[in-house]
């Protein structure tokens, strides 16, 4: 699958992925400041953003896209930023190709099992009938009863587009991502219980991640390297951490 992507800055490539209901747009502020010194790649993964839609939501199809583009556009070993969801397809990929990672940056995700409760609003933006409405107002409104934190319903707005017919759509493909909610919200076994063995790995946790001896001990199993701490939360890598600046709408996962 070719991933839709965006391009900014000049110099070595860092290639960034983002969360559920997210996309490449959610990394322009921070992509704009790392482009004045790298050029930065911020993909749109499988059924998501501007990138094709597919039945298969899994982490080792993701990984397998991202290595795919990676290869494709030559870019060797590179350093990869992987945000929630992203992180863990981000973990994937350097698990299953570590030849292709040449520095790993997981951010608020662990390859746990998470909880989630996504059902209700999934089904509420499956419902809407995109051909009664006129005006994004409209769609944030229904929206309203399922997601009532404003930050998050602004973030899942983000999902919205408008076609040259001028009737609205969802960018994300609900129907793969409903399906493949266990998948998105877990971790492949088979990868969870082996070790990466290939370049150094860095994953921070913010400061309202959930951050347990558990996922700490499953973090040090694929990713066995020194531990460090950084000012907003324990961390596990190759060396400290300074302030990290989040992208742009809060990733559900």
């Amino acid at each position: 699958m070719e991933l839709a992507f965006s391009e900014t800055g000049d110099g070595p490539p860092v290639v960034i992925l983002h969360g559920l209901f997210g996309w490449k747009r959610n990394w322009a502020g921070i992509a704009k400041t790392l482009g004045a010194t790298h050029e930065i790649l911020a993909l749109d993964l499988r059924n998501h953003g501007d990138s094709p839609h597919d039945e298969e939501m899994t982490y080792e199809a993701m990984a397998d896209d991202v290595a795919s583009f990676i290869e494709k556009s030559e870019l060797g070993a590179v350093p990869i930023v992987g945000h929630s969801m992203g992180g863990k397809a981000a973990m994937v990929l350097a698990l299953t190709r570590p030849e292709l990672v040449e520095r790993l940056l997981v951010l608020d995700i662990a390859p746990i099992v998470y909880g989630h409760g996504f059902e209700d609003f999934i089904e509420v933006m499956e419902g809407i009938d995109f051909d009664t409405i006129t005006r994004r107002p409209e769609v944030e409104a229904i929206l309203a009863d399922a997601v009532q934190d404003p930050g998050v319903r602004a973030f899942i707005m983000q999902n919205l587009k408008s076609g040259d017919d001028s009737r609205y759509a969802w960018r994300v493909n609900l129907d793969a991502v409903d399906r493949h909610m266990e998948d998105i919200v877990g971790f492949p076994t088979s990868r969870a219980n082996r070790p990466s063995k290939g370049r150094p790995c860095f994953s921070v946790a913010a400061n309202r991640t959930i951050y347990s001896l558990f996922t700490r001990l499953r973090l040090s199993a694929c990713f066995p390297w020194p531990t460090s701490t950084s000012s907003m939360g324990p961390a596990i890598g190759c060396m400290p951490t300074g302030p990290t600046k989040r992208p742009n709408g809060s990733s559900i996962l």
